[in-house]
């Protein structure tokens, strides 16, 4: 059986923890439960093994906006590892049921000093996180929410397996869509209702993406459809 590079990576990591004798927790959060929340103490580093995960902030208003969606092979909670006040600046909440390795943060750092392979993969994992984040706010301020939700499709999808066409993303609500683009769930519903009519989506429990006919109308206008 193929393994894809996401599974590799958890594999990998699993291996270093075990040989190098890292202190670790396994934790298991269920659906819409929270890892942590904003403003707490930080104390410790997750490494997301199972299930997918999202990270949000609330406005001092109460607005909520989720600012990344996390898959198994990714670090999260690396505010654990900031000098001086260490706290939470997002909240990381369970999409569907997660499985997690929780490691403290003297654990962590101790793991870092003691192989450079170990935290070059870290900061390999922040620095993409990072560059998404980057591209996810300039779509934000460029594009339409209609653009925006296509490109958050496609993106859910090619971190399933990349060399797959035609990809079902894990569970996902529309709610949660809404925040990610920006928008309101009636809106998103009804993007949705055309993007399914358009032939680039299919979707009933789950969804599924046509990959290259919603990048092709990515990179083109839905106007002109």
């Amino acid at each position: 059986m193929q393994i894809n590079a996401k599974e590799q990576n958890v594999s990998s990591m699993d291996s270093f923890l075990s040989k190098n004798g890292i202190a670790q927790t396994i934790v298991e959060v269920g659906t819409d439960l929270s890892f942590f929340s904003q403003g707490e103490v930080a104390d410790s580093v997750f490494f997301l093994q199972k299930g997918r995960a999202k990270l949000s902030v609330v406005s001092e208003r109460g607005k909520q906006a989720t600012i990344a969606i996390l898959s198994p092979g990714e670090f999260f909670g690396e505010g654990a590892l900031a000098i001086g006040s260490r706290v939470h600046l997002a909240t990381a909440s369970a999409v569907y049921d997660c499985v997690a390795i929780k490691i403290k943060t003297e654990e962590m750092m101790r793991g870092m000093h003691q192989d450079h392979a170990f935290s070059d993969a870290f900061m390999a994992c922040l620095i993409a996180r990072a560059t998404r984040t980057q591209a996810d706010l300039v779509d934000h301020i460029l594009n339409s929410s209609e653009k925006r939700l296509a490109r958050t499709l496609l993106l859910m999808a090619d971190r399933g397996k990349p060399e797959e066409s035609h990809t079902l993303i894990p569970p996902i609500t529309q709610e949660t869509l809404a925040e990610m683009i920006g928008t309101t769930r009636s809106r998103v519903s009804f993007f949705m209702n055309r993007f399914r009519s358009l032939g680039l989506i299919e979707y009933k429990d789950r969804i599924r993406v046509h990959k290259p006919q919603l990048r092709a109308v990515l990179l083109g206008q839905f106007a002109d459809i």
